[in-house]
């Protein structure tokens, strides 16, 4: 890991406790500064912020989700969140794609993995929670992805529609970046086949 990405890492660590909780207040605050954790984007796919372990039955008996695409690194749900083995207990099953938190950016291949992933749930007529911490960023790109490659929309028009949902998000250039390159692939046909084995925390 290069300095930079490594100071990058330990800044996103310092700060991960002190932004959940503004994500917590926000949560809660009455009015239009709320925010709510997470929202539906289609029949298959909810955005979100943490799934905490007090969310479980809520998302799998009223939402029928069965799998969960957790883009956080280890130390972020380690404690607040079910681990993988806790999520199969449940009968769910969760995709880790770890990236930084504030500053990373998915990968390619680790979008190819999430976008199978969440249409392979699709294709059962089950629901996919994809999170991040705040469910606005490294998700949000996520759920991008899974977009443009269902409706063969632009980048561009994927955040637009995830914005009318959900306002909060934010796509970083750089994400909006790795965006095109996906949007590149498919729409030339090249998706990568991935293996979308789950990952403990």
């Amino acid at each position: 890991m290069a300095a930079a990405e490594w100071l990058e890492a330990g800044l996103a660590r310092v700060l991960f406790y002190p932004t959940l909780l503004y994500t917590v207040v926000r949560g809660k605050v009455p009015g239009p500064a709320r925010r709510e954790w997470y929202h539906r984007i289609d029949g298959t796919v909810l955005l979100g912020a943490l799934p905490l372990r007090a969310m479980t039955g809520q998302l799998v008996q009223d939402e029928n989700v069965r799998g969960v695409i957790t883009m956080n690194e280890p130390y972020e749900t380690r404690f607040l969140c079910n681990s993988s083995r806790e999520w199969k207990k449940v009968g769910v099953e969760q995709l880790r794609l770890s990236t930084v938190d504030m500053t990373g950016i998915p990968t390619l291949a680790n979008l190819h993995r999430g976008v199978q992933f969440a249409l392979k749930y699709q294709s059962l007529g089950q629901s996919v929670y994809v999170h991040c911490k705040a469910g606005r960023s490294r998700s949000a790109t996520m759920v991008a992805a899974y977009l443009i490659q269902l409706h063969n929309w632009t980048p561009e028009e994927a955040i637009k529609a995830i914005t009318k949902i959900r306002s909060h998000i934010y796509i970083r250039p750089s994400q909006l970046e790795v965006l095109k390159e996906f949007h590149k692939e498919i729409s030339a046909g090249e998706p990568k086949n991935c293996s979308c084995n789950t990952s403990n925390t």
